[in-house]
């Protein structure tokens, strides 16, 4: 090999080599990436894997399982007696079964409650106590475990530890809205009213129809966004429906959608149809599980069957037996007499009412045991002179003015601090 071909050989040695050293460096870099993504990447969700519960109605203990140690915070609330534990946004993973009633505890709801923030909310039979909760690390297994063992106590106890959270966080607002049974949202302001319209009927289920061929579910869904309208212009009230379109629910999912958003209000807008031509005029319904005469019982029978007509299995409803019982209920049904009479004091005069135009039945679109809830009837279209006003987008202006009246004044009572000042 000449000189020349040598250094060629060498030089070409040389570039290979650092070539590779360039390589390498490269490599270095793109293993350094993942790392950079992942410490600005936000965390996973926090993973709620199971729920138990034991004991009676003296002491009851829960045990939530999560996948890591659970950053949380705890509320007492009244009206209905609640322990309400805030977590950073969480996966649940529970089975159904574990969260049914026992001992102390009589319902269980979770979910999101705003971005990044999840709730567990324990609503109790009775004034109760928190006697000790704290986060424990799993000796055998990987993850945490929340424990909290919840006493039942008196009603002075629980008053004072009411009082006594209230200076704890120092907001006399705050405290006022424990005692009212509603919540803050993270920003401290007072949460707003929220008034759930339910438009009754939808999609394969028609509901009544009038002899020249009305339907029902048209007219409630009609009237539903009237009173939705005119109550949107109100300071601090804040509106849902239940439907907005020709969607069939099922009578339970109604409920849950109420309960779901923390409703204050509950309405069920309803136009049907009896036997007796002649009976006209708006009705106002609570519930009972007796009801008041039997056109209220056919009524209720009938609506109660909507699921069935409809080709749905109706869902069983547990708590139906003891609707009026438990405590909670009792005093959620005080609420809805209350809105029933407010209903029916600014109807009066205005528009034609039925005689006696509160009545009672056993309605299961009303069950929702922490949410005051009524059924309007609006008037029957069996009768013509009521089809011909309900089908009248006027006369329907008018009663949703009336009824929003209501809705205003019952939340002032309900909510003061809400609605003061304009």
């Amino acid at each position: 090999m000449d000189l020349q071909s040598h250094y060629k050989v060498g030089a070409s040695f040389q570039a290979i080599r650092v070539l590779f050293v360039l390589l390498a460096l490269f490599c270095l870099s793109l293993a350094n990436v993942p790392s950079t993504f992942a410490a600005d990447s936000p965390a996973p969700p926090l993973s709620a894997l199971t729920f138990r519960m034991a004991g009676d109605d003296l002491r009851t203990r829960v045990v939530v399982m999560f996948d890591r140690e659970p950053k949380l915070s705890t509320r007492l609330f009244g009206n209905p007696h609640r322990l309400v534990i805030d977590l950073p946004e969480t996966r649940f993973g529970f089975d159904e079964k574990s969260l049914e009633a026992r001992g102390l505890v009589s319902h269980v709801r979770y979910g999101l409650a705003g971005k990044g923030c999840s709730r567990l909310i324990l609503t109790l039979r009775g004034a109760f106590d928190v006697e000790n909760l704290r986060v424990l690390k799993n000796e055998n297994a990987s993850g945490y475990r929340l424990v909290a063992d919840i006493v039942a106590t008196s009603d002075r106890k629980f008053a004072e530890k009411l009082k006594e959270q209230k200076g704890k966080t120092g907001s006399t607002e705050r405290a006022r809205q424990q005692v009212a049974g509603s919540a803050l949202p993270g920003n401290g302001k007072p949460r707003p009213f929220t008034v759930m319209i339910d438009p009754g009927h939808g999609g394969i289920d028609s509901g009544a129809e009038s002899l020249s061929g009305i339907k029902e579910k048209n007219l409630t869904l009609a009237f539903g966004k009237e009173l939705r309208d005119r109550l949107s212009h109100e300071r601090n009230i804040k509106v849902l429906m239940t439907r907005e379109d020709d969607t069939f629910l099922r009578l339970a999912e109604r409920v849950r959608l109420a309960r779901q958003h923390e409703a204050d209000l509950f309405i069920s807008i309803h136009a049907d149809t009896i036997n007796q031509h002649d009976i006209r005029g708006a009705t106002v319904y609570t519930i009972s599980d007796k009801a008041s005469d039997a056109v209220a019982r056919a009524m209720a029978e009938r609506e109660n069957k909507s699921d069935s007509l409809a080709g749905a299995l109706p869902e069983e409803q547990p708590e139906v037996t003891d609707i009026l019982l438990d405590l909670t209920r009792r005093e959620t049904h005080t609420f809805s007499l209350s809105f029933a009479e407010k209903v029916i004091g600014e109807l009066q005069g205005q528009v034609n009412l039925i005689n006696n135009p509160h009545r009672f039945a056993g309605f299961q679109v009303l069950r929702a045991p922490d949410v005051p809830s009524v059924l309007i009837e609006i008037g029957y279209l069996s009768n013509p002179e009521d089809e011909k006003l309900i089908s009248n987008p006027e006369w329907r202006k008018k009663l949703a003015d009336r009824i929003a009246l209501a809705v205003k004044a019952f939340a002032a009572r309900k909510r003061p601090s809400n609605l003061s000042g304009g």
